[in-house]
């Protein structure tokens, strides 16, 4: 793809150039206990890892993975909006970062969830949210970021791949219980049917999330036992069928497959890339009955008749007003006739699976797919109301409902003639274009609204009082025609653009660092390229200032 800049070299040095911060940051505090993996080192050590892997060019799978992040950010990182010096602001970031996991693995990232639309943009680019949160890495790097620097297009790839990275070592610690609860040892190899029953209980292991039990083998043969799950054995046995169709050429077709952990250890990195789609399939179904209790197509279900489910219904929806209202989902232009807005209410935290420490897999939204196109087709943080409503017939076989054009157009007076595509009013104009599909941008109270943490433990639920009364209270009377005049709003809020900070002692500090960082970064770079250029040519001399390529080569400096 053009544009996309993936050299090593330019990669490596954003790598090194986090690892960089991430050791200084270690000799100056200790380690905060908010992830399984508490420790700084084993930080240092993934990212040595993928590091030694990028530059030695022995890995197909770290190439690809590098490949796959680039190919799937660069249109949206064109459309972004910039610093001076062409990179993202601390908010775009987020939002990159955000959307990136969302789209590919359905992943929510434990403090980098959506914070709404602000009345108060501080609250969004306050890095402080991030405390205890998300992993230290993504916390320096945004605090880099904050200080006026950005993050350059190679610095939220190396984010996005140390974080993928960490991501998938931690589901190593569920192979590891998912092969005790079976009792298996790990060092040794397995056959087809003990490899079956590994990944189901891995997946088991991982639809629990935190509550899963990793040590009581009976309860956990009980527990498969007593809820056999056609669907997961399929999703599993195909993620097996990949497995060896790539490796077909490999093996011996005449001898029974035996699996070592590391074998299995890959089957189990696509189960968790592709576990967020395969259960979007839920999501689908639940919206589909929501939908079909709104057959005005208005994107909106009354508050009684959202409670007021059968006993036979597929889905019975007992979250409460309160949580409703404070993750935006919540109608209540007309106080007597609330309504839920579909694509709010199945987009929020309470259909999360808490299925990580650092993540939690949650409902893919229709409204991104629909943006990210817009965006790759426009390349640019705005554009013309005109350009923007013939993609959007494109997209879209339905007509739009009348006054929309309008609308665009009074958007785009407001800002010189353009659209910007990551404001609160182009949300706004999606939802009414697609209400089904985008959330109607809600001014959140609380940056941590949309956190599937604040409603853990029950905390969205209604009493049966509560649903009893607004069942009783529900108006019985047609819906009307969609008044979009009525529900428009004005209000303009632009999450992802970033006032310029000015220099200060930190930021120079941080200059002085990073630019060390590339010192090393290219000084290994050499030494690589010499080491290469020595054995291409076959020279058996060694020379003392120029030492022969090992993995030491690229030991980052932990102590300055």
């Amino acid at each position: 793809m053009s544009g996309i800049c993936s050299s090593k070299a330019s990669t490596f040095t954003a790598l090194s150039i986090v690892a960089f911060v991430v050791s200084v940051h270690n000799v100056a505090a200790e380690p905060r206990d908010f992830l399984r993996k508490v420790s700084i080192r084993e930080v240092e050590a993934d990212l040595q890892a993928t590091l030694a892997e990028l530059i030695s060019g022995t890995s197909q799978t770290a190439t690809r993975r590098i490949s796959n992040i680039e190919a799937s950010m660069w249109q949206t990182f064109q459309a972004l909006p910039k610093n001076t010096a062409g990179r993202l602001a601390p908010p775009a970031v987020r939002y990159i970062v955000h959307g990136y996991f969302a789209r590919e693995h359905g992943w929510l990232i434990k403090g980098l969830e959506p914070h709404g639309m602000q009345l108060s943009t501080s609250d969004v680019h306050d890095v402080d949210i991030l405390q205890d949160k998300a992993p230290l890495l993504v916390e320096n790097l945004l605090e880099a970021g904050q200080a006026g620097l950005g993050l350059a297009f190679n610095d939220v790839v190396a984010m996005i791949t140390v974080l993928e990275r960490m991501m998938f070592d931690e589901s190593l610690t569920l192979l590891q219980a998912a092969y005790s609860l079976n009792g298996l040892a790990v060092v040794e190899d397995i056959d087809d049917v003990n490899l079956h029953r590994v990944l189901q209980s891995y997946l088991v292991l991982f639809g629990q999330g935190s509550k899963a039990n990793l040590l009581d083998a009976d309860h956990h043969q009980a527990l498969l036992q007593s809820r056999q799950r056609p669907e997961i054995e399929e999703f599993e046995r195909n993620a097996v069928l990949n497995f060896e169709y790539v490796r077909r050429h490999q093996v011996n077709p005449f001898k029974p497959r035996q699996y070592s952990f590391n074998a299995v250890a890959e089957i189990i990195q696509d189960l968790a890339q592709r576990y967020g789609k395969w259960q979007n399939s839920e999501c689908r179904d639940m919206k589909a009955h929501l939908k079909e209790l709104d057959p005005e197509g208005v994107g909106t279900v009354p508050l009684g008749l959202f409670y007021a489910q059968p006993a036979g219904s597929s889905y019975h929806f007992g979250e409460s007003t309160d949580y409703l209202r404070k993750i935006g989902a919540l109608d209540e232009t007309s106080p007597s006739s609330p309504q839920v807005f579909i694509a709010n209410y199945v987009a929020g935290p309470s259909n999360c699976i808490a299925s990580s420490s650092y993540y939690s897999v949650c409902c893919l939204s229709e409204c991104d797919e629909i943006l990210n196109e817009l965006e790759h087709h426009v390349s640019s943080p705005t554009a013309s109301p005109e350009t923007l409503l013939s993609l959007v017939s494109n997209i879209s076989d339905t007509a739009l409902k009348q006054g929309l054009p309008e609308k665009l157009r009074a958007i785009a007076a407001r800002h010189d003639g353009q659209v910007p595509l990551h404001g609160r009013l182009f949300a706004q104009w999606l939802h009414f274009a697609f209400p089904h599909e985008c959330p109607y941008p809600s001014i959140l109270a609380s940056a941590t609204a949309l956190s599937v943490s604040q409603w853990l433990d029950g905390r969205s639920a209604s009493s049966e009082e509560e649903r009893r009364h607004h069942v009783a209270s529900a108006s019985m009377s047609l819906a009307e025609d969609l008044d979009i005049n009525g529900r428009w709003s004005d209000h303009e809020v632009l999450p992802v653009h970033s006032e310029p900070r000015p220099l200060s002692l930190t930021v120079g500090l941080r200059v002085i660092m990073q630019f060390l960082a590339i010192c090393v970064a290219i000084r290994s770079v050499v030494a690589a390229w010499r080491a290469s250029r020595r054995m291409h040519d076959g020279a058996a001399k060694k020379n003392d200032d120029h030492v022969a390529f090992s993995h030491d080569d690229f030991a980052l400096p932990l102590h300055v």
